[in-house]
């Protein structure tokens, strides 16, 4: 009995595999300069509160509930509504990731450029070229998800490991730079004009990078009924997480203020921030280019990493979970090696696209990174929508479900509090298609819908292909 005991998740273990998941270094640079600096504090308390516990603890109560499927969402979809609305929740938690996979040969080729020179040479690049130079790799990266090489999760993981914890580190260094060291820092004011935000028109329009930050718990869900006691821990682990991710936001955030004048932010930041922190940071400490050299690399083989396992990964989960009701069975034709090659060339030609079209028409890399960050945060949360709609579902019908863990047992006050996250969810993405650059507006506008249309299409051509 106590060797069973002892293989349990405790629920400290759960917020520590969470907090890996969920929060990066470069939501605290896209916070700060998307919120005027230092004012992004309020911005990430106020997320947190009202969208991110609640948005846990429904997973948490999902996970629990359909403990045996290992689809994730869909699975939850499937066994709520049905299978038509699986495909659906299905093909746009793989749709989204296409804006997510064609952001990262550039966010690598920007790691390399800082590991080579340790300066910010990228963001004077033509767009066009630096694109050009992005199919490259995005091809290349193609080519390697094709041979199936299992060796990039480990390197994947390994990345991102180090960058995690050079993010943490990055913290504590900053918070004791002033009790050791000789540096020349930014002082901040410790009044409500530094820290509270306008709730303007730019304050909601921001929100889906906020959203977007805080987005991915859905992941721990198969962990849920392997805790010690998940009617009483995962609540605990749950909150533990928010307060883990709220105090690394404030204080990261804080760390930046110490660095960066938040009344003049650089307009590359979210192009070279992190950089530019490890870089001041080595200066600080007399180390040189030691930490921004070590990001760099880390940062890219992490990116590259990524771009290749979200090119096969989530492909694999639409299609391993799918049937020739709803998707062509053209589709499901596989390579020696597993890959599924129509998929894949689907996923080239879509990615492609989104790589060379933006380029067209943003004549600044800076502008082009921001976009890029921007339309990610507009996309991506559209999958968070199928939580919460698995959610509501489970409640109506929550009796014929038993869970070992409720986030609220009331059906009524669960499906409010459902219905609440995926109206706020949806009202962030919609805000996030905002923009003054009426280029930029189209494709935020064309992007998002494109997708996600052609998922209509699929079961369309899945029944022509019957007839």
């Amino acid at each position: 009995m106590k060797q069973k005991t002892s293989k349990k998740i405790l629920w400290h273990s759960l917020a520590f595999m969470a907090f890996s998941t969920v929060w990066s270094f470069g939501n605290v640079i896209n916070g700060f300069a998307e919120y005027g600096g230092l004012k992004a504090i309020v911005s990430w308390l106020l997320i947190f509160i009202i969208y991110f516990i609640p948005y846990a603890l429904m997973v948490g109560e999902l996970g629990s509930a359909f403990k045996f499927s290992s689809g994730g969402v869909s699975s939850w979809i499937w066994e709520t509504i049905g299978p038509k609305m699986a495909y659906y929740a299905g093909w746009t938690y793989w749709i989204v990731h296409m804006p997510y996979i064609s952001q990262k040969p550039s966010a690598a080729l920007i790691a390399g450029s800082w590991a080579l020179f340790q300066d910010n040479r990228a963001s004077k690049m033509n767009t066009l070229v630096l694109q050009g130079i992005c199919l490259g790799v995005f091809l290349f990266a193609m080519y390697i998800a094709s041979k199936g090489i299992r060796i990039l999760k480990t390197l994947a993981t390994l990345a991102g490991t180090a960058m995690f914890v050079m993010s943490l580190l990055y913290i504590l260094l900053m918070m004791a730079a002033p009790l050791i060291t000789d540096a020349s820092l930014v002082n901040i004011h410790w009044d409500w004009d530094t820290f509270l935000p306008a709730f303007d028109m730019k304050f909601f329009t921001g929100l889906s990078i906020l959203v977007f930050a805080v987005g991915g718990c859905e992941k721990i869900s198969p962990y849920v009924n392997k805790m010690k006691d998940p009617s009483r821990d995962f609540s605990k682990g749950m909150i533990a997480l928010a307060v883990m991710v709220a105090v690394c936001a404030i204080l990261g955030t804080i760390a930046m203020g110490m660095m960066f004048d938040s009344r003049h932010i650089p307009d590359d930041l979210m192009t070279n921030g992190a950089y530019y922190a490890f870089q001041k940071l080595g200066g600080y400490y007399h180390a040189g280019n030691f930490f921004v050299i070590f990001y760099a690399l880390t940062n890219l083989i992490g990116q590259f990493s990524v771009m290749v396992l979200s090119i096969d990964a989530p492909l694999r989960m639409l299609l391993g979970s799918a049937d020739d009701e709803f998707i062509p069975k053209k589709m499901f034709v596989q390579n020696a090696n597993g890959a599924y090659t129509n998929g894949h060339k689907l996923v080239m030609i879509i990615v492609a696209v989104l790589i060379i079209v933006p380029a067209l028409g943003i004549g600044s890399v800076d502008v082009l990174i921001r976009w890029l960050i921007k339309v990610n945060s507009v996309c991506m949360p559209l999958r968070y929508l199928w939580v919460f709609v698995g959610y509501i579902a489970l409640k109506k019908s929550q009796e014929d479900f038993p869970a070992e863990y409720r986030f609220v047992k009331s059906k009524t006050l669960g499906i409010l509090l459902g219905g609440w996250c995926f109206l706020f969810t949806a009202a962030a993405c919609v805000g996030g298609i905002y923009s003054e650059d009426s280029f930029q507006l189209v494709l935020n506008i064309v992007t998002p819908f494109l997708l996600v249309g052609l998922g209509f299409v699929m079961p369309y051509l899945a029944k022509r292909e019957r007839l």
